[in-house]
């Protein structure tokens, strides 16, 4: 993990490898950034019009390299874009400056130190932009040759260390920032890594071994139902999907407490280690990345050890619903009736609709607790993927004054989101003439039709919100902001939020 400091020191005189500056997009051409004074001193206060010349606009995730000036002890200057520059008197945007450094971090691939002299004005400011280069400097290399060895030929190491430049680190509210921005985004890296490991090296079992050791470096209580557990507990809805793989499912209970908090929070995660489709097998071209079907149970299971690391002042309890979804002999078929743990029947049609079987089981056992809310998170549905995109996650839930809290806690951290409807129509087509309930409904709108299935095991009065981050938790395209390729994280950034939001009575 790369290290992250806050430091007093003045650019020219610091030694790094380089010296990470701000442009933004003026009406006339690129602007220097606040935080890059020294460095445009060093220019003769020309440094905008060499970057100009470079080809720089101050476009948003743009990069330009230059040799540092003459007196510096860094030997690079990395000029990253941070988008328009803003309306007078106003400060950049967090998410502008998270993005930035995400970038820059990524760029420096390879190298020892980058000093980052981004426009701090306050702790938040220091808190994004570290979070955005510890994010950005993310890779996942450990089924590589050089991922054992980064001075291995053609292996480059992330890198190693960001100091903050316009830092306090004598300022509690800048340590408390910069403390925050390691916990969350090493637990969000944490999840990451889960979600690009192979599905041979993380089945339920696995992934149950994982939790079972950070819970208990952390604190954390930990309770797992293996096979028998699961099956004496009458949990239908998880024993069914897992039925058809060598690799029996489990469901992890991870229990955060706190001795001041005053209220409890509920997360509940998706985690098919594996996803074939089942019986109803997915077809060509769909199962290449279908290791990332348990990004929610990862999300999930980083947001709460982040929570425990953070100390805060709420009981947060996660649930990872974790099975492989096999086609064999023994699998469910279309037209399996089975008992869930609430004691509802569920006819399967279609047993690629998985996820909302083990959410259901874990959903009803995490209302027994009568927590104050619950939210559930899965790469449930690619009607969402139609609806949103690659990028954006949707929200659903039971509570409008608690679906746009989750919008607005979404929004403060970056993570974009949409507030959705469960409109009450869609319910009438997941009528069966056989069960209480069938696992699917009308094509179109979905997602949300999973939505209102996953409304049926919330337990009444308990306020409950579902989370569909199957466009941007598995990232198929090149790497953008503080974002890689492969498992984002979705989702973490917004419990912890929320989490923090109600840990200190400001959830609205």
């Amino acid at each position: 993990m790369t290290a992250l400091t806050l430091s007093t020191a003045a650019a020219p005189g610091l030694r790094a490898d380089a010296i990470v500056i701000g442009v933004a997009k003026g009406a006339k051409g690129p602007v220097v950034a606040p935080g890059a004074e020294a460095v445009d001193k060093a220019y003769d206060g020309r440094l905008a019009g060499v970057l100009e010349t470079l080809g720089a606009s101050g476009a948003e995730g743009e990069v330009t390299k230059l040799p540092a000036p003459s007196g510096f002890k860094a030997p690079l200057v990395l000029a990253v874009g941070l988008g328009a520059v803003p309306e007078k008197d106003a400060a950049y945007d967090t998410e502008a400056l998270r993005k930035a450094a995400g970038v820059a971090a990524r760029a420096l691939t390879g190298s020892k130190k980058a000093a980052f002299a981004l426009p701090l004005t306050d702790a938040a400011d220091a808190g994004a932009i570290g979070e955005g280069a510890l994010l950005g400097a993310y890779s996942f290399d450990a089924y590589k040759d050089n991922g054992k060895d980064p001075k291995a030929k053609n292996g480059k190491a992330p890198l190693a260390e960001v100091a903050l430049l316009g830092g306090k680190p004598r300022d509690k509210a800048y340590k408390a920032a910069v403390e925050r921005a390691v916990a969350v985004s090493e637990e969000l890296n944490r999840a990451r890594d889960l979600v690009n490991t192979p599905p041979n090296d993380l089945n339920p079992e696995a992934f149950a071994a994982i939790a079972q050791a950070a819970a208990k470096e952390h604190g954390i209580k930990v309770q797992v139902l293996d096979v028998k557990a699961l099956e004496k507990g009458g949990y239908g809805g998880i024993l069914g999907v897992g039925a058809g793989s060598a690799a029996g499912p489990r469901l992890v209970k991870l229990s955060y407490t706190s001795s001041k908090a005053k209220k409890h929070l509920a997360f509940v995660g998706k985690g098919i280690t594996y996803d074939s489709g089942g019986i109803s097998l997915k077809p060509a071209g769909h199962n290449e990345t279908m290791k990332c079907d348990m990004s929610g149970a990862a999300s999930v299971f980083a947001a709460v050890v982040a929570a425990a690391r953070l100390g805060l002042e709420v009981n947060v309890t996660g649930w990872l619903a974790l099975a492989e979804n096999m086609p064999s002999g023994s699998a469910t078929r279309p037209g399996d009736v089975l008992r869930m743990y609430s004691g509802k029947t569920v006819e399967v049609l279609n047993t690629d609709a998985e996820g909302r079987l083990v959410l259901a089981d874990a959903l009803w056992a995490a209302s027994q607790e009568k927590p104050d809310a619950i939210v559930d998170v899965a790469t449930l549905t690619g009607a969402m993927v139609l609806a949103l995109g690659n990028r954006t996650f949707g929200i659903m839930g039971n509570d409008d004054s608690f679906r746009t809290a989750l919008y607005e806690a979404a929004q403060e951290v970056g993570e974009p989101a949409w507030p959705m409807p469960l409109p009450e129509h869609l319910r009438k087509g997941m009528d069966s003439p056989t069960a209480d309930i069938a696992n699917m409904g009308e094509r179109m709108g979905g997602g949300l039709v999973a939505g209102l299935f996953l409304r049926e095991f919330v337990g009444e009065g308990i306020t409950w919100a579902h989370l569909d981050i199957a466009g941007p938790a598995f990232n198929e395209g090149g790497p953008f902001g503080y974002t890689p390729k492969g498992g984002t994280g979705s989702g973490v950034r917004t419990l912890v939020r929320l989490a923090e939001l109600t840990a200190s009575g400001d959830l609205g």
